[in-house]
C-alpha cells in the first residue's frame, strides 16, 4: 500500500468514527491554542514593558537622592535631601562622558485655566530635558537656558493637560496658573504615552526647575538629575565617572554607602525583560501539560481502535497487507488527529490571542516561531502517542485476528 492510498484509508477510519475523531483531537485544540495564545500575550506584554521603559529615552541615566541600601528601601522623591543643583552643575562640566544633564523636582498640584481645572504632574527640568527623554515638541519652543537662569514663569504642557484645559483651542501663548502664579503655555509637547512606571507622561507640566523650586516648594534641593550619555557603549563608564564625582563633592569615605542612587535605564530594561521572558516560558510550559493529555487521550482512543479493529486487521493481513502497512495506517490516523487539531489550535489560540489583547491594550504580533513549534509538537504528539498503538496493531498475529470476535 503506497503513501496516497494509507491517507485515503486512515481518513476513512477518522471519518466513520466522527464525534470520536472530534472529542480526542480536543485535547490537542486545546493544549495548542493555549500554548499559542499564552506565548503571544507574554510576548505582547514584554513588548508593552519594553516600549514603556524605552520611551523614558535612550543612553539615560536617572540620579536619584537617597539610596537602596539604607535600609534596604530607597525613600523616593523629596524623602531624603543630598542632591543641590550644583551637583547636576558638576556632571554637565566634568563628566566627560555625559551629553546632556537635567536638574528636576516634581510636584502634583492643581492648574487653572479660566473656568477649567485639572489636578497633574508639574516638573521642573532643565533647557535640555526634551533632547534627554527625546520627547519631541508637537508646538511652540521649549523654554531655554535663559529661562531656567531667571526662574522665569513659562511652561510646557503634555497632550492631556492641553486637552482637559483647552480642549481645541491653541494653547500657545495662553496663561495657566499653578498654585495661583500664571505661568505663560510656550510649547505642546508630542504624545509620548505611559511610562515603565505606570505614569502618564502625557499628563504633565513642564517649567523651569528653578521656578518650581523657589515659587512653588520653596525648597533648594533636587528630586533627581535626569543625565543621557554620549552613546549606549559610555552609559557604564559615565555611570562610574558620575558616582566618583558625588561621592567626591559629598565627602563619602572610602567604604561607605552612597547618599544617591544612580539608575541605568538600559539595565532596567534588561532585568524586566528577562523577568517577562521566563515568565512567557513558564506559561508556555504549564499550557504545554494539556497537550500531553491530549497526546495520552489520542493513544487511548487508538488502543481501543486496535481491539475493536482486531478482525478487520486480520483480515487485511490474509488478503496480502504487511504489518508496514497496518503500521502506518494507524500511525496515519494519530498523526492526521493531533495535525488537524494543531491547525485548527493555532487558529483558535491567535483568535484568542488577538481579542485578549484589545482588552487588555497589549500590541499582539503572531510571531512564526511560536506557531511553527506549536504545530511541530502537535505533530510529534501524534507520531509519539501513536506509535505504540501502530506497533501493537502491526504485531498482531493474522490467525488470531481473523478469530476474534
Amino acid at each position: 500500500m503506497n503513501f496516497p492510498e494509507a491517507i485515503k484509508v486512515s481518513t476513512r477510519a477518522l471519518y466513520k468514527n466522527k464525534m470520536r475523531s472530534v472529542l480526542t483531537g480536543l485535547g490537542v485544540i486545546i493544549g495548542i491554542a493555549a500554548v499559542v495564545a499564552l506565548v503571544s500575550i507574554g510576548q505582547g506584554v514584554s513588548k508593552k514593558i519594553e516600549n514603556q521603559i524605552s520611551s523614558l529615552g535612550s543612553n539615560l541615566l536617572m540620579v536619584l537622592p537617597g539610596s537602596t541600601s539604607m535600609g534596604g528601601i530607597h525613600g523616593g522623591f523629596g524623602s531624603v535631601i543630598t542632591l543641590m543643583p550644583s551637583d547636576a552643575n558638576a556632571i554637565a562640566s566634568q563628566v566627560p562622558d555625559a551629553l546632556y544633564v537635567s536638574a528636576g523636582v516634581r510636584w502634583i498640584g492643581q492648574t487653572v485655566y479660566q473656568n477649567q481645572n485639572w489636578a497633574t504632574t508639574i516638573m521642573g527640568v532643565g533647557s535640555s530635558f526634551p533632547m534627554i527623554r527625546d520627547w519631541p515638541i508637537a508646538e511652540g519652543n521649549f523654554f531655554d537656558k535663559e529661562d531656567v537662569d531667571a526662574a522665569a514663569n513659562v511652561c510646557a504642557i503634555g497632550q492631556v493637560v492641553q486637552e482637559q484645559l483647552f480642549g481645541g483651542i491653541d494653547p500657545i501663548g495662553k496663561i495657566i496658573k499653578i498654585k495661583n502664579l500664571p505661568f505663560r503655555v510656550v510649547a505642546v509637547m508630542a504624545p509620548k504615552g505611559t511610562a515603565g512606571f505606570g505614569q502618564d507622561q502625557d499628563d504633565t507640566i513642564l517649567a523651569p526647575y528653578t521656578t518650581i523650586q523657589k515659587k512653588i516648594l520653596g525648597i533648594d534641593y533636587l528630586n533627581f538629575i535626569f543625565v543621557k550619555a554620549i552613546s549606549s557603549s559610555s552609559v557604564d563608564a559615565a555611570q562610574n565617572e558620575i558616582e566618583a564625582l558625588l561621592r567626591q563633592r559629598h565627602n563619602i569615605k572610602t567604604g561607605s554607602d552612597d547618599d544617591f542612587t544612580i539608575r541605568n535605564v538600559a539595565d532596567m530594561l534588561s532585568a524586566i525583560m528577562n523577568i517577562t521572558s521566563l515568565l512567557t516560558i513558564f506559561l508556555g510550559s504549564i499550557a504545554s501539560i494539556s497537550l500531553i493529555v491530549g497526546g495520552i487521550g489520542i493513544m487511548n482512543i487508538m488502543l481501543v481502535s486496535v481491539t475493536e479493529r482486531t478482525r478487520e486487521i486480520g483480515i487485511r493481513m490474509a488478503v496480502g497487507a504487511k504489518r508496514k502497512d497496518i503500521l502506518l495506517q494507524f500511525l496515519l490516523e494519530a498523526v492526521t488527529l493531533s495535525t488537524i487539531g494543531g491547525i485548527i489550535g493555532i487558529i483558535l489560540g491567535s483568535v484568542l490571542s488577538l481579542t485578549a489583547a484589545s482588552f487588555i491594550k497589549i500590541p499582539i504580533s503572531i510571531n512564526v516561531l511560536p506557531v511553527a513549534i506549536a504545530f511541530f509538537f502537535s505533530f510529534a504528539v501524534g507520531v509519539f502517542f501513536g506509535l505504540y498503538p501502530a506497533t501493537k496493531a502491526s504485531k498482531l498475529n493474522p490467525i488470531e485476528a481473523l478469530r476474534y470476535e
